[in-house]
Protein backbone atom coordinates (compact mmCIF):
# COMPACT_ATOMS: atom_id res chain seq x y z
CA UNK A 1 0.00 0.00 0.00
CA UNK A 2 1.05 3.17 -0.64
CA UNK A 3 1.67 5.71 1.97
CA UNK A 4 2.58 9.60 2.34
CA UNK A 5 4.37 11.12 5.45
CA UNK A 6 3.82 14.99 5.82
CA UNK A 7 4.48 17.53 8.62
CA UNK A 8 1.87 20.09 9.81
CA UNK A 9 2.61 23.05 11.68
CA UNK A 10 0.13 25.16 14.08
CA UNK A 11 -0.01 28.19 15.78
CA UNK A 12 -2.10 29.45 17.71
CA UNK A 13 -1.57 33.51 19.65
CA UNK A 14 -2.78 33.93 23.39
CA UNK A 15 -2.14 37.26 25.22
CA UNK A 16 -0.06 36.90 28.35
CA UNK A 17 -1.41 36.63 31.37
CA UNK A 18 1.25 36.28 33.75
CA UNK A 19 4.99 37.74 34.08
CA UNK A 20 8.07 36.90 35.97
CA UNK A 21 10.42 39.20 37.25
CA UNK A 22 14.05 38.59 38.70
CA UNK A 23 15.98 41.29 40.88
CA UNK A 24 18.80 41.17 42.77
CA UNK A 25 20.58 43.35 46.06
CA UNK A 26 24.23 43.22 46.93
CA UNK A 27 26.04 45.26 49.72
CA UNK A 28 29.54 45.06 50.83
CA UNK A 29 31.39 45.19 53.63
CA UNK A 30 34.54 44.79 55.75
CA UNK A 31 33.14 41.31 57.31
CA UNK A 32 30.67 38.96 56.41
CA UNK A 33 28.00 40.23 59.21
CA UNK A 34 28.34 43.74 58.36
CA UNK A 35 28.01 43.22 54.72
CA UNK A 36 24.59 41.08 55.80
CA UNK A 37 23.89 43.45 57.99
CA UNK A 38 23.64 46.08 55.28
CA UNK A 39 21.55 44.42 53.01
CA UNK A 40 18.99 42.59 55.73
CA UNK A 41 18.31 46.89 56.54
CA UNK A 42 18.12 47.67 52.37
CA UNK A 43 15.74 44.87 51.45
CA UNK A 44 13.79 45.32 54.48
CA UNK A 45 11.68 48.02 52.21
CA UNK A 46 11.29 44.95 49.63
CA UNK A 47 10.18 42.11 51.53
CA UNK A 48 6.11 44.15 52.01
CA UNK A 49 6.62 44.48 48.22
CA UNK A 50 6.12 41.00 47.80
CA UNK A 51 3.55 39.95 49.98
CA UNK A 52 1.21 41.82 47.49
CA UNK A 53 -1.90 39.90 46.24
CA UNK A 54 -1.01 38.20 43.14
CA UNK A 55 2.72 38.54 43.41
CA UNK A 56 4.71 35.21 44.83
CA UNK A 57 8.27 34.61 45.10
CA UNK A 58 9.30 31.84 43.44
CA UNK A 59 12.94 31.66 44.51
CA UNK A 60 14.86 33.60 47.47
CA UNK A 61 18.27 33.00 47.55
CA UNK A 62 21.44 34.60 49.92
CA UNK A 63 24.82 34.61 48.70
CA UNK A 64 27.45 36.23 51.16
CA UNK A 65 31.35 35.92 50.16
CA UNK A 66 34.67 37.33 50.93
CA UNK A 67 36.02 39.78 48.28
CA UNK A 68 39.86 39.05 47.21
CA UNK A 69 42.28 41.15 46.10
CA UNK A 70 45.10 38.56 45.00
CA UNK A 71 45.61 36.48 47.99
CA UNK A 72 44.76 39.56 50.45
CA UNK A 73 41.29 39.69 51.78
CA UNK A 74 39.55 42.81 50.69
CA UNK A 75 35.91 43.05 52.14
CA UNK A 76 32.98 40.60 51.84
CA UNK A 77 29.80 40.95 49.87
CA UNK A 78 26.46 40.06 50.09
CA UNK A 79 23.53 39.25 48.23
CA UNK A 80 20.10 38.90 47.59
CA UNK A 81 18.32 37.18 44.48
CA UNK A 82 14.60 37.29 43.94
CA UNK A 83 12.44 35.39 41.06
CA UNK A 84 9.15 36.74 41.52
CA UNK A 85 6.04 35.66 39.23
CA UNK A 86 3.29 38.35 38.93
CA UNK A 87 -0.36 36.87 37.89
CA UNK A 88 -1.99 40.41 38.87
CA UNK A 89 -0.68 43.06 35.67
CA UNK A 90 -3.08 45.21 36.60
CA UNK A 91 -0.21 45.65 39.05
CA UNK A 92 3.06 45.28 37.83
CA UNK A 93 3.47 48.69 36.47
CA UNK A 94 3.35 49.77 40.21
CA UNK A 95 5.39 46.82 41.43
CA UNK A 96 8.45 47.65 39.00
CA UNK A 97 8.28 50.81 39.87
CA UNK A 98 8.44 50.52 43.88
CA UNK A 99 11.60 47.68 43.05
CA UNK A 100 12.81 50.06 40.73
CA UNK A 101 13.25 52.70 43.85
CA UNK A 102 14.56 50.39 46.08
CA UNK A 103 17.63 50.66 43.85
CA UNK A 104 18.41 46.88 42.93
CA UNK A 105 21.71 45.86 41.63
CA UNK A 106 19.76 44.55 38.58
CA UNK A 107 16.13 43.78 37.77
CA UNK A 108 15.46 41.26 34.84
CA UNK A 109 12.23 41.43 32.99
CA UNK A 110 8.98 41.23 33.15
CA UNK A 111 9.42 38.32 31.04
CA UNK A 112 6.00 36.83 29.78
CA UNK A 113 3.68 33.84 30.28
CA UNK A 114 0.68 32.00 30.04
CA UNK A 115 -0.69 30.24 33.70
CA UNK A 116 -2.72 27.88 31.38
CA UNK A 117 -1.72 26.73 27.63
CA UNK A 118 -4.24 23.50 27.46
CA UNK A 119 -6.66 25.18 25.50
CA UNK A 120 -4.24 27.15 23.08
CA UNK A 121 -1.77 23.71 22.88
CA UNK A 122 -4.82 21.65 21.74
CA UNK A 123 -6.41 24.48 19.24
CA UNK A 124 -2.50 24.63 17.66
CA UNK A 125 -2.71 20.66 17.71
CA UNK A 126 -5.76 20.73 15.55
CA UNK A 127 -3.86 23.06 13.18
CA UNK A 128 -0.91 20.98 13.19
CA UNK A 129 -3.32 18.24 11.87
CA UNK A 130 -4.93 20.26 9.28
CA UNK A 131 -2.01 21.85 8.36
CA UNK A 132 -0.44 18.24 7.41
CA UNK A 133 -3.64 16.76 6.13
CA UNK A 134 -3.86 19.43 3.41
CA UNK A 135 -0.22 18.87 2.53
CA UNK A 136 -1.13 15.26 2.01
CA UNK A 137 -4.22 16.00 -0.22
CA UNK A 138 -1.83 18.30 -2.69
CA UNK A 139 0.24 15.10 -2.56
CA UNK A 140 -2.25 12.74 -3.24
CA UNK A 141 -3.64 15.01 -6.44
CA UNK A 142 -0.50 15.84 -7.75
CA UNK A 143 -0.09 11.83 -8.10
CA UNK A 144 -3.48 11.55 -9.31
CA UNK A 145 -4.31 8.92 -6.43
CA UNK A 146 -7.16 9.86 -3.25
CA UNK A 147 -6.30 10.54 0.13
CA UNK A 148 -6.72 7.19 2.64
CA UNK A 149 -6.92 6.83 6.09
CA UNK A 150 -4.49 8.40 8.47
CA UNK A 151 -2.23 5.55 9.80
CA UNK A 152 0.31 7.00 12.42
CA UNK A 153 1.00 10.59 13.84
CA UNK A 154 4.15 11.40 15.35
CA UNK A 155 3.84 14.37 17.89
CA UNK A 156 6.56 17.01 17.58
CA UNK A 157 8.30 19.82 19.61
CA UNK A 158 5.61 22.08 20.77
CA UNK A 159 7.02 25.52 22.20
CA UNK A 160 5.68 28.75 23.40
CA UNK A 161 7.93 32.21 23.15
CA UNK A 162 6.70 35.53 23.92
CA UNK A 163 6.88 38.41 20.50
CA UNK A 164 9.15 40.77 22.96
CA UNK A 165 9.46 38.65 25.93
CA UNK A 166 11.71 41.37 27.49
CA UNK A 167 11.36 44.84 27.48
CA UNK A 168 13.12 47.71 28.61
CA UNK A 169 13.33 47.07 32.18
CA UNK A 170 15.59 44.07 30.76
CA UNK A 171 18.53 46.63 30.45
CA UNK A 172 18.17 48.55 34.48
CA UNK A 173 21.29 48.24 36.34
CA UNK A 174 20.49 50.62 39.49
CA UNK A 175 22.59 53.17 37.80
CA UNK A 176 22.33 56.38 39.87
CA UNK A 177 19.75 59.41 38.75
CA UNK A 178 15.90 59.09 38.98
CA UNK A 179 13.98 55.46 37.72
CA UNK A 180 12.89 55.49 34.73
CA UNK A 181 8.65 55.82 34.68
CA UNK A 182 6.88 52.97 34.21
CA UNK A 183 4.00 54.43 32.33
CA UNK A 184 7.14 55.21 29.38
CA UNK A 185 8.05 51.87 29.11
CA UNK A 186 4.96 50.44 27.52
CA UNK A 187 4.94 47.05 29.82
CA UNK A 188 1.51 45.75 28.40
CA UNK A 189 1.30 42.04 28.26
CA UNK A 190 2.88 40.58 25.19
CA UNK A 191 1.33 38.16 22.80
CA UNK A 192 2.54 34.41 23.50
CA UNK A 193 2.74 32.03 20.25
CA UNK A 194 1.82 28.69 20.87
CA UNK A 195 3.36 25.97 18.08
CA UNK A 196 2.83 22.29 17.66
CA UNK A 197 4.26 20.37 14.92
CA UNK A 198 3.50 16.84 14.01
CA UNK A 199 4.33 14.05 11.75
CA UNK A 200 1.33 12.03 9.94
CA UNK A 201 1.60 9.15 7.22
CA UNK A 202 -1.80 8.72 5.40
CA UNK A 203 -2.42 5.97 2.93
CA UNK A 204 -2.55 7.23 -0.68
CA UNK A 205 -5.65 4.96 -2.64
CA UNK A 206 -5.71 4.27 -6.74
Amino acid sequence: MAEVVTKGTGKVERTADRAEVQVNFETSGATRTEAVDLLTRRVASVEPLLTRPGVEVRSRQLNVHDNWNGRRRSGSRASQSYTLRVDALDQLDDLLGALVAAEPTWLNGPSWQLAADTEAVREAQKEAVLDARRRAEGYAEALGARLGTLLRLADGDSEMWAAESMRAMAAYGGAPGAPPQMDQLNLEAQQITVTVRCTATWSLLD
